[in-house]
């Protein structure tokens, strides 16, 4: 554990902890003894969490507003220290590329990649400042591979990924650390937002994808996961960001479900065709 986390309990902001794996780390890093500032992008769900006992504000990551009054809020709460951010805050935009609006692909990058840089870049002064820090990117199986239909999320969990890599080879010597959580397929409600966001921006009956679309939209209708093979619960994940945030030193990235951990062996040993092959059937 690192020196600078040991003095009084260590503090965390968490994006997206409406449902799903945000809520689940929420609790259980709390339970930890961390503080945790756990946001949501409704206030609905901000009410929610003050119910249970969170210090909670909203945080909308495609709202600029929203970012800069919540970071101003958490460290008026803080005093002005910050241990850890944990960008876990996303959404899936459903889709095969050729139905994909400018206009959906620009709101699948406000949230999932410009949002999450924004309000990074506004905490990485205050790590600098107190000389330590731990960034945690929630990201994706999706992250290094793609499937189709799914491309839209795909470029933004890319893109998520580049931008770490990038930030982690220049922070070098900083003391602040920046971590990949990749997971697959995860008992949440990301199937089901993920069919608000298809119905928002496709029209099914008008493309040539429509036979694909109406098997996905019925699947949809249930649960993540529930249908998914391999899939863990939102605990799984957790225990790979309390391991990113307890390390010393920690790896560059942590794999989530079996088939993170295939495709993370697959991807350099077979040939690209034969790979796009085996993910054209993982729909």
């Amino acid at each position: 554990m690192d020196e600078g986390f040991k003095a009084e309990a260590r503090t965390i902001l968490i994006t997206g902890c409406s449902t799903g794996i945000g809520r689940c780390v929420a609790f259980g890093l709390r339970d930890r003894g961390w503080r945790v500032f756990a946001t949501a992008r409704k206030m609905v769900d901000v009410e929610e969490l003050r119910e249970q006992g969170f210090e909670s504000c909203k945080i909308d990551l495609a709202d600029t507003d929203s970012i800069h009054s919540g970071f101003k809020w958490v460290m008026e709460q803080s005093g002005g220290r910050l241990d850890s951010l944990f960008n876990n805050g996303a959404y899936g935009q459903p889709g095969a590329m050729e139905d994909i609006s400018i206009e959906a692909m620009r709101e699948q990058f406000e949230t999932n990649v410009f949002g999450t840089h924004e309000l990074t870049r506004l905490i990485l002064p205050v790590m600098r400042g107190q000389g330590h820090g731990r960034i945690i990117q929630n990201s994706s199986v999706l992250g290094f591979v793609a499937m189709p239909y799914r491309g839209a999320y795909v470029a933004s969990k890319f893109a998520l990924e580049g931008l770490t890599e990038a930030m982690r080879i220049e922070m070098r010597g900083s003391g602040i650390d920046f971590v990949l959580i990749e997971p697959g397929p995860i008992t949440t409600k990301f199937r089901l937002n993920a069919r608000k966001a298809f119905l928002k921006y496709i029209k099914p009956e008008e493309s040539v994808y429509r036979e694909k679309y109406e098997g996905w939209m019925e699947q949809a209708k249930t649960e993540e996961s529930s249908s998914m093979p391999f899939s863990l619960p939102p605990e799984a994940v957790l225990q790979k960001v309390i391991k990113a945030l307890d390390s010393k030193h920690p790896s560059t990235r942590y794999g989530v479900t079996i088939p993170t951990h295939i495709f993370w062996i697959l991807r350099p040993i077979l040939p690209r065709l034969w790979l796009d092959a085996i993910l054209a059937k993982a729909v």
